[in-house]
């Protein structure tokens, strides 16, 4: 019963967390602008604010998407994981771990996340399975 309902969680989480980064990249884009995220990155300590702020709300935009689709998903849940890690390191880890404090505990879970479902194929329709299973059935035919 495990086995049947693994890929179908799986699709949920992709989906969930997928969601999640695409709002927070579309409202670096459209809530704050451009600009006022790299004001904010500049303002954290973020090195490099006006190339990282653009990078990651592409990233983010692009890797929920990625992320929904079950698309390139290693590579987008170590890249989102690596986000991740910067918003805790610049931005969280100050304020202790209680995400109402401000704090890492909401991130840490994101990019845990992120790594989980890029390594784990993530599950049904992902796009990934769905290559995956064309190029096993075209080499044994």
């Amino acid at each position: 019963m495990i086995d049947q309902a693994r890929p179908y969680v799986l699709l949920l989480a992709r989906v969930a967390v997928g969601v999640i980064f695409l709002v927070h990249g579309y409202q670096k884009f459209a809530t704050m602008g451009l600009a006022g995220t790299t004001k904010f990155f500049e303002s954290v300590g973020i090195p490099l604010a006006g190339v990282a702020a653009p990078v990651v709300a592409v990233l983010e935009v692009v890797g929920g998407l990625a992320l929904i689709a079950g698309a390139a998903l290693p590579i987008v849940g170590l890249l989102l994981a690596v986000d991740m890690v910067g918003a805790i390191v610049f931005v969280h880890a100050a304020n202790g771990f209680g995400v109402a404090d401000g704090g890492f505990e909401f991130v840490l879970a994101l990019a845990v996340a992120s790594l989980a479902i890029g390594f784990t194929g993530g599950g049904a329709l992902a796009v990934d399975g769905l290559l995956s299973r064309r190029r096993t059935a075209t080499a044994t035919a």
